[in-house]
């Protein structure tokens, strides 16, 4: 029997709390995975404005915690709750976390992000002395709690509850590290003798997820094919020498998808269930899909975008093939919103193709599923893409997806071969409008031409395991080589 471990998981958001991105549905979903394994497991977030404390059963009272902040003693507090298996600490400090935004406003970012943040770091593990949790592992986020193991190893080195425990930093994307001026440096409550290239300082700036980066045991990110390209000059964002002379320490872990709530056999979003075993309510999701969006009935393959309208996810070459497909005679529907720029060339589209295009400029989750329910294809032309969780759900619901070989992309669709007539999906390497075509026209000429093989791909892909249980088990093995690695034990 595997030995049970006691880890604290360290994120800025988590959903159902609080959400703008990715690290919320991992935050959200790995903590209760984790318990579910039969591990004892603690969250700490920041008890922002927008978590709501009646839904969630939050307490008024709370536990005090004094936090210095430069000259000035913080009074915070922390409050407890049980869900879904896993402690949850929220760490409440009102003139920090109780305003609108997680990290800023349309406007741009909160000027006293570096507070923030080193305060919830500290925080946290003021916490967790104070509750006299023995722990093995903390598991830290990206650059908002990247501090943990910065404020371990130079301040609680010699704790005696936390002295001892190892620590692992996830990356979800290195685009945002945490940049700050280095007049802020008084906030930190670290010696001046740190900042320097070999720690915290980053071209004359405070770098968080620089320091984090050198002083954890153990860093992960969201795929193994991204811990390879952050360590390149053009994917690593100015840290990829950090990351190269750590290069032994660093692993790729895919993330996993809820399978409580993306499950085609389950879903109660979608007009029909269906299952390997049954797949009519595949066709019925399609037909209704058709009819919801007003396109006409047929054989035309659907194609579907689900994203963020941004330059990472190559809506800019990824549209205009879409435009040439379009021509060929295929239906095709998005919804996301984001860059002026963008949201105006899928309303091009439109216009162009009234009959065969939708575009939803926003988000609404039930149409989510709607879509990826009732689509032939899921199309994902990231320009880079840590892990991406859209294609793993369009597995689930045999949609097959096309995407660029990157990130967490290419390890988790397979290629289809036409030799062995295997692969759950396509993928095409060259960031370019002609290579994204070339792709979509062959997966379109295989759809109309080989329904046999097509459907063989299909079940292939809603055969893979991509649930957070087989991901959890991957973070247990790389928690056990951080405790090796804290001890001082090689690490083969």
């Amino acid at each position: 029997m595997t030995k049970q471990l006691s880890i604290a998981f360290v994120a800025s958001e988590a959903t159902p709390f609080a959400k703008t991105g990715g690290l919320a549905d991992v935050a959200g979903s790995l903590p209760p995975a984790l318990a579910k394994l039969g591990h004892k497991v603690s969250l700490f977030i920041p008890l922002y404005k927008e978590v709501d404390r009646a839904r969630h059963k939050i307490p008024d009272r709370g536990h005090k915690l004094q936090v210095q902040v430069s000259a000035r003693v913080i009074d915070a507090h922390y409050k407890k709750i049980k869900w879904r298996g896993v402690n949850v600490y929220f760490i409440e400090s009102d003139g920090h976390f109780h305003r609108h935004g997680l990290y800023g406003l349309t406007d741009g970012a909160h000027p006293d992000n570096s507070e923030r943040f080193s305060l919830f770091c500290m925080a946290t593990l003021l916490a967790l002395k104070k509750e006299q949790i023995t722990l093995d592992v903390i598991h830290v986020n990206d650059w908002q709690s990247a501090l943990v193991p910065v404020y371990l190893s130079q301040l609680f080195s010699s704790d005696k509850t936390l002295g001892k425990v190892a620590t692992v930093l996830t990356v979800h994307n290195i685009g945002y590290q945490g940049i700050f001026n280095p007049l802020e440096w008084h906030l930190l409550g670290l010696d001046f003798s740190l900042f320097n290239m070999h720690n915290l300082e980053f071209y004359g700036n405070i770098n968080f997820l620089k320091g984090g980066l050198i002083h954890t045991n153990i860093i992960t990110t969201v795929s193994s094919t991204y811990a390879k390209e952050i360590q390149t000059k053009d994917g690593g964002y100015g840290l990829d020498s950090v990351l190269r002379n750590r290069s032994k320490d660093v692993f790729g872990v895919v993330n996993g998808i809820d399978t409580d709530q993306w499950n085609p056999k389950i879903d109660e979003t979608i007009p029909q269930n269906f299952e390997i075993a049954n797949m009519d309510g595949k066709k019925k999701c399609k037909e209704s899909l058709l009819n919801e969006f007003g396109f006409p009935k047929g054989e035309n393959p659907l194609i579907v975008m689900i994203t963020r309208l941004a330059e990472q996810k190559g809506v800019d070459i990824g549209l205009v093939a879409i435009d040439q497909a379009i021509s060929k005679g295929i239906n095709f529907a998005l919804l996301g919103s984001g860059s002026t720029q963008y949201e105006e060339l899928a309303k091009s589209l439109k216009y162009k193709y009234p009959d065969n295009v939708f575009i939803h400029i926003g988000f609404d989750e039930a149409l989510a599923h709607r879509m990826i329910a009732g689509a032939d294809m899921f199309f994902m032309p990231s320009r880079y893409e840590p892990c991406g969780l859209t294609q793993m759900y369009s597995l689930a619901y045999g949609t097959v997806p096309i995407v660029r070989a990157t990130g967490g992309l290419n390890d988790t669709v397979s290629e289809y071969s036409s030799d062995t007539k295997t692969g759950v999906g396509f993928k095409f390497s060259k960031y370019s409008t002609e290579a994204a075509f070339k792709k979509i026209e062959e997966a379109v000429t295989l759809y109309r031409n080989c329904p046999n093989i097509w459907n063989k791909m299909v079940i292939n892909g809603m055969k893979e395991d991509n649930s957070w249980a087989s991901s959890a088990k991957e973070y247990l093995k790389l928690y056990k080589v951080a405790i090796k690695h804290k001890q001082g034990i090689s690490i083969k």
